[in-house]
């Protein structure tokens, strides 16, 4: 492959990029540089509005949906200038992971009922998988969903956890088990639930970094009309595993990794260690070639797969050696930022319910706290559930082991 982007794709790029240099306000730079979870409705929903008018509200969807025509590559580009330029998901539940599925599987009801909402940011999306003791083994969760005799409703019965974003959402998709008395996956659905519905109770889970934008579900005989069921009863699982398909690359989380290395390069030129910026010292200089080269690797490997090389019928394995590689570097470049930051660092800055994103700093001691200090120890924090959440690494390395080395 060529080891450059052709003219026309640097010139999108520069369009990208000025787009969000113009439009990305000082507010959602804000919770885009902090990493703060949830981001408040109205920020997330103007910033949507903003994407929507200009054509980019979700750009991988088909054209016929509201999306785009571009490329792997013109989408790769699109999302690492969004997180450069600190930039918000813009919904990533709802459009990269629900929207998927509707679309490929959904009927036309389904599609011109949930897509519109949510590509103009007027309605949110949270996912409903995990379970306690049914994190990275799906397929033996308990929620059930039966019909009602009048084959009208699903009721449904269950508890979710880890639930991203339930506190900020109107509507949920969940997996849940239509059928026990088949084979675990084939007895899985995939349900869209009105997150007002009765029986609903949303218990947010304020984390280590001061966030809550994680949450317990908890389900007691939830009425869902039957047409919410999408695709085919009992497909749940396939369903499931197509998302994983179509996102095959973000697992990676390459825009992520570099931008928060970059920042972490910027503490380090700030901070010193006896008068020398820290960046320039061999110790500190080492640990950050190693992960920047380590990051490159992975990046390039993400485009490989962008590229669509052929991996010999083990695109299943290498996704898991994405993630596995993508997660260890996320915690890898946050724990760089706080080494950067050192006494610094202990200061946490309350991003928990009700309050501000981050602590005022007074005046005089701006020089003790500098702009860069805010949210790198949630992040941190925060990440250390990198090698856990969307698969555990033990699970992924399982994977590999089987389908890439038959063991």
């Amino acid at each position: 492959m060529h080891f450059e982007f052709s003219p026309e794709d640097e010139a999108f790029r520069q369009e990208v990029r000025q787009f969000f240099r113009e439009h990305v306000t000082a507010e959602v730079a804000h919770y885009g540089f902090e990493g703060a979870h949830p981001v408040p409705r109205d920020v997330l929903r103007k910033w949507q509005k903003i994407l929507h008018e200009r054509g980019w509200g979700a750009p991988h969807w088909p054209k016929k949906f509201g999306g785009t025509d571009w490329s792997p590559l013109r989408k790769h580009i699109f999302l690492e200038e969004l997180v450069n330029a600190d930039g918000l998901d813009y919904g990533w539940q709802g459009t990269h992971m629900m929207a998927p599925v509707v679309i490929a599987f959904g009927n036309q009801w389904q599609q011109e009922t949930f897509l519109p909402p949510l590509l103009s940011g007027d309605v949110f999306w949270c996912q409903g998988f995990s379970e306690p003791n049914s994190g990275s083994d799906l397929a033996s969760l308990k929620t059930r969903a039966e019909l009602d005799d009048a084959g009208t409703h699903y009721v449904v019965n269950g508890q979710k956890i880890w639930t991203s974003d339930a506190k900020i959402a109107d509507w949920g998709f969940f997996l849940v088990r239509t059928d026990s008395t088949v084979k675990p996956q084939r007895g899985i659905s995939f349900l869209l639930i009105d997150m007002k519905s009765p029986g609903i109770t949303v218990r947010p889970i304020v984390s280590i970094d001061g966030g809550d934008g994680l949450a317990e579900v908890f389900l007691e005989n939830v009425r869902v009309p039957k047409e919410n069921l999408v695709g085919e009863p009992g497909m749940g699982w396939t369903y499931a595993k197509y998302l994983l398909e179509k996102e095959r690359t973000s697992s990676a989380f390459i825009y992520f990794n570099k931008r928060e290395l970059e920042k972490a390069k910027a503490i380090a030129r700030a901070e010193t260690l006896d008068g020398v910026p820290l960046l320039e010292t061999p110790a500190f200089a080492r640990r950050v070639a190693e992960i920047e080269a380590d990051i490159l690797a992975l990046e390039w490997s993400v485009l490989r797969v962008l590229a669509q090389e052929s991996f010999r019928d083990n695109l299943d394995a290498v996704v898991s050696t994405l993630k596995v590689r993508g997660s260890e570097l996320q915690q890898r470049v946050t724990e760089l930022q706080v080494d950067a930051l050192g006494p610094r660092s202990l200061r946490f800055y309350d991003h928990g319910p009700g309050r501000a994103a981050h602590a005022p700093q007074p005046s005089e001691w701006d020089d003790l706290w500098p702009a860069y200090a805010p949210g790198r120890n949630n992040m941190y924090f925060f990440q250390r559930a990198a090698t856990i959440y969307g698969g555990a690494r033990e699970v992924q390395k399982n994977i590999i082991a089987k389908l890439a080395f038959g063991l």
